[in-house]
């Protein structure tokens, strides 16, 4: 085909227009770009196991070897939550949260802190009402923030100020006491059962407004359970998803699940997404934590299908000790969209002898996940916080 004068006169007035529009609707420094329909599962990110964990005194570790031979595993720490999102690209936090009295105050005298001749917890917060935060009652309990509440705020915070994020995940693990140390005069924690998941859910939005809030009703619709909703119709964009937050389900067990499912099988006003399996009518999240072996295939197969993994790249703590990084290599080839390690940065597994350290490739919050992302998703810009 031949083009004349006129017709190449037409065409480049018609790219120059294009060219303008395209600049008109560039984003500002800092701002959201044009959305170009990437969706949030098809975006991967490194997250943090314990994230708020922090070691004990040495006089509290002393006693912790006394019952527990493998104690020196617990002797690490964490930076704060805003410092991880900030300076470590971590975008997903797991925290273990404790049921506590309704009157409160039911974890502050942790029995190897008595062992050691150490009087009761002095965190003010310990002592209110409100979900506790802590890796094993009365023998793993330090934190960088000792309520559900005060690490969401501190969450949110940070979020507030960087609204270009990519969802924060929070994983949710569920805890209670251990009944050995129940024996030994420890508290009892009270079950999760039907109050406890409503105070969980209640917590979570006392700091999380919904319109900040993925959710099961987010991405459920009308005559679908949840995984029909999901496998269909997918999940929101990432552009609908920048500043907000995902919560899971840590725990699998279904008798644990029961109460927070009871008369809402597709999660129908909760929070969390539970850590369900194909077929099920709550299965949007799926976790497998071992990525190696026929797994990565499996778990690649999982995220094809639409639905939303968490796996671990260093558990047990083999690859730290020995440097290596297969299964983190395995992990993050898996595509499951959340890859969560205890060594964001280096240094951390320096107490196994080894600069093991488990980034995302260009230690970057966010990338395109190598299974689910479409070609397009290299122009669309991720992580934004700045």
């Amino acid at each position: 085909m031949r083009f004349t004068g006129l017709r190449l006169i037409a065409v480049a007035g018609a790219l120059a227009a294009c060219a303008g529009s395209l600049a008109a609707a560039a984003p500002a420094a800092g701002q959201p770009s044009v959305d170009l329909g990437v969706r949030l599962n098809q975006v991967q990110v490194i997250g943090t196991h314990n994230s708020y964990h922090r070691e004990l005194t040495w006089a509290e570790k002393v006693e912790q070897t006394k019952t527990d031979q493998n104690a020196w595993n617990l002797w690490y720490s964490h930076a704060s939550l805003p410092v991880q999102f900030a300076s470590e690209s971590v975008r997903q936090i797991e925290l273990d949260v404790m049921p506590d009295s309704d009157a409160g105050g039911l974890y502050t005298h942790p029995l190897v802190r008595t062992d050691a001749g150490l009087g009761p917890l002095t965190d003010p917060d310990m002592a209110k009402p409100g979900i506790k935060i802590m890796h094993w009652a009365d023998h793993d309990y330090n934190n960088s923030c000792a309520t559900l509440v005060k690490c969401l705020s501190q969450t949110k915070g940070w979020s507030d100020a960087h609204p270009g994020h990519v969802p924060i995940v929070v994983l949710i693990e569920l805890k209670q006491t251990d009944p050995a140390m129940e024996a030994r005069g420890g508290p009892k924690s009270p079950p999760w059962d039907t109050k406890r998941f409503a105070d969980l859910d209640s917590e979570i939005r006392s700091v999380i407004p919904t319109n900040q809030l993925i959710t099961p009703d987010t991405i459920r619709r009308p005559g679908l359970t949840l995984e029909q909703s999901v496998l269909r119709y997918g999940w929101p964009t990432l552009a609908q998803s920048r500043g907000k937050f995902l919560f899971l389900m840590d725990n699998k067990d279904p008798q644990q699940q029961a109460p927070y499912l009871d008369g809402r099988p597709s999660l129908q006003g909760r929070v969390l997404f539970t850590d369900s399996a194909p077929g099920r009518a709550d299965a949007a999240f799926l976790e497998q934590n071992d990525p190696t072996g026929p797994n990565t295939a499996h778990i690649q197969d999982w995220v094809r299908r639409g639905y939303f993994v968490r796996t671990r790249a260093d558990e047990p703590f083999d690859a730290a000790s020995t440097g290596s990084t297969a299964r983190l290599q395995a992990a993050l080839a898996s595509g499951a969209q959340v890859v969560s390690t205890d060594f964001p940065i280096a240094g951390l597994s320096a107490r196994y002898g080894s600069d093991y350290v488990a980034p995302l490739p260009g230690r970057v919050p966010a990338r395109c996940d190598p299974v689910s992302a479409p070609r397009f998703c290299a122009y669309q810009p991720l992580d934004l916080a700045g």
